[in-house]
C-alpha cells in the first residue's frame, strides 16, 4: 500500500480550499448543473478517500498532524516548502516502512490470536457429546441420520448448507438463497471433500474445521486468516460421479 498518491494529494488540496474558503463553506453547495454535481462529487470522493487513508494511520498507531498536512500543501502550491524535494521523500519513505512494518506487526498478532483460539474453540468443541473427531482433526456431529448412499470424492453432490464462524457470524447459506448448491466433492475445502464422503444421502450433520482444512492463511474478507469454520450440511443428493 503507497502512503502518498495524486488521489491522496488531490484530497488534501481539496480539503486546503476548503479551510481557506469558510464563508462559502457556510453555505450549501449550489449542484444546479452536471458540471457542478460532478465536481461536488470529484471532492467527496476524494475527501473520504483521504478520511479513510488516515484511519488506516490511526489503527496502526501512525499519528499525523492533520493541520501540517494542509499547511504543507499550501506552501507546495505556493512554492514556500520549507523542505527540499530530497527531505520530503526521505520523510515518506521512512513514514511508509513505518506503515508496513505496524501491518506487518498488526497481521502476524492477529493470526496468532486467531490460531490460539481456533486451538481452543477446536479442544472445548471436541468435548461435547455426539462429536467425533477424525484424523485429520474435522469434527462432525450427526443431526439427521439416514440410510442413503455415500458419495465418493469424484462424486458431485446437491446439498443444503449454512456456514458460520465460530461466534456465530453467518457467512454463506443455500438455505437463504432458496436453492441448493452443486459441486464435484473434490474441489471444495479439504474439511468438506472429506466431510461429505462420511454422509448418507437424507442425512444432516455439523461439521467443525480446522483452517488448515478450510481456507488456511488466505484472507476471504468475512473469513478472517485462520479462521476455524462451522457448517451444517444436508446431503440431498449424489448428482453424478465425475467423469473425465
Amino acid at each position: 500500500m503507497r502512503l502518498v498518491t495524486k488521489m491522496t494529494l488531490v484530497a488534501v488540496a481539496v480539503m486546503t480550499l476548503a479551510a481557506c474558503q469558510k464563508e462559502a463553506e457556510q453555505k450549501p453547495a449550489v449542484l444546479d448543473t452536471d458540471e457542478a454535481k460532478q465536481s461536488y462529487s470529484l471532492g467527496v470522493s476524494v475527501g473520504r478517500y483521504l478520511d479513510s487513508t488516515l484511519e488506516d494511520y490511526t489503527k496502526l498507531g501512525l499519528t499525523v498532524d492533520r493541520a501540517l498536512i494542509l499547511r504543507g500543501v499550501q506552501d507546495a502550491v505556493s512554492n514556500k516548502a520549507t523542505m527540499s524535494d530530497e527531505e520530503v521523500q526521505a520523510m515518506m519513505t521512512t513514514l511508509e516502512e513505518k506503515f508496513r512494518e505496524k501491518q506487518t506487526a498488526m497481521v502476524e498478532a492477529e493470526a496468532e490470536q486467531a490460531i490460539a483460539s481456533g486451538k481452543a474453540y477446536l479442544a472445548e468443541n471436541a468435548k461435547k457429546e455426539g462429536v467425533t473427531v477424525t484424523e485429520s482433526g474435522l469434527q462432525y456431529e450427526v443431526l439427521q441420520a439416514a440410510d442413503g448412499a455415500k458419495p465418493a470424492a469424484t462424486d458431485t453432490v446437491k446439498v443444503h448448507y449454512t456456514g458460520t464462524l465460530v461466534d456465530g457470524t453467518k457467512f454463506d447459506s443455500s438455505l437463504d438463497r432458496g436453492e441448493p448448491a452443486q459441486f464435484p466433492l473434490n474441489r471444495v475445502i479439504p474439511g468438506w471433500t472429506e466431510g461429505v464422503q462420511l454422509m448418507n444421502v437424507g442425512s444432516k450433520f455439523k461439521f467443525t474445521i480446522p483452517s488448515e482444512l478450510a481456507y488456511g492463511e488466505r484472507d476471504m474478507g468475512v473469513i478472517k486468516p485462520n479462521s476455524v469454520l462451522v457448517f451444517e450440511v444436508e446431503l440431498l443428493e449424489i448428482v453424478s460421479a465425475e467423469t473425465e
